[in-house]
């Protein structure tokens, strides 16, 4: 058994549960022969898959997740050569679609997806409540009231900065 992180370090807490998680599915993909696929391109190849062609903003509010991390994500799965990217209607706006290498994965990414899904399901049952629920519910909480505010309600006073 390995040792937890404090239970107060909930960043670190959370850090390592996603290490577990991705970690692992990363295995299985390159048990599969991915080399170059990570288990973060799941979901922007998924949405890609739904929707078609979409720009960086449209797809990183889809994925949610920030503009920067979905360009982050996008440049790597476009080194691996799984989207490609084109101008859009403006020429500032940049299209994501997926390649003929991406499509050709597809149905070992699918397997896996579905494998993974099921996995989850397997071991939310072992849970209190579902992963996904807890996370979703303290998602909510977080946009209720940031997790900053609640720092200051705690009683942390911040200094005012000074210019000069």
């Amino acid at each position: 058994m390995y040792p937890l992180p404090e239970r107060e370090a909930v960043g670190t807490l959370l850090r390592h549960v996603l290490e577990l998680l991705d970690g692992d599915v990363a295995k299985v993909y390159a048990e599969l022969g991915l080399d170059d696929y990570r288990p973060r391109f799941s979901p922007v190849v998924r949405a890609l898959l739904a929707e078609g062609p979409l720009p960086i903003r449209d797809l990183a509010r889809r994925v949610g997740v920030t503009h920067s991390a979905a360009s982050q994500t996008v440049a790597q799965l476009n080194r691996a050569g799984l989207v490609a990217l084109t101008t859009g209607a403006d020429a500032r706006q940049r299209l994501v679609a997926l390649t003929d290498k991406a499509r050709e994965l597809l149905p070992v990414v699918s397997a896996e997806w579905a494998a993974t899904s099921a996995a989850m399901r397997e071991l939310d049952a072992e849970l209190t409540m579902p992963l996904a629920d807890l996370l979703t519910e303290l998602t909510e909480a977080l946009h209720r009231r940031p997790f900053r505010q609640r720092i200051a309600d705690a009683g942390l006073t911040v200094p005012e900065t000074t210019d000069g």
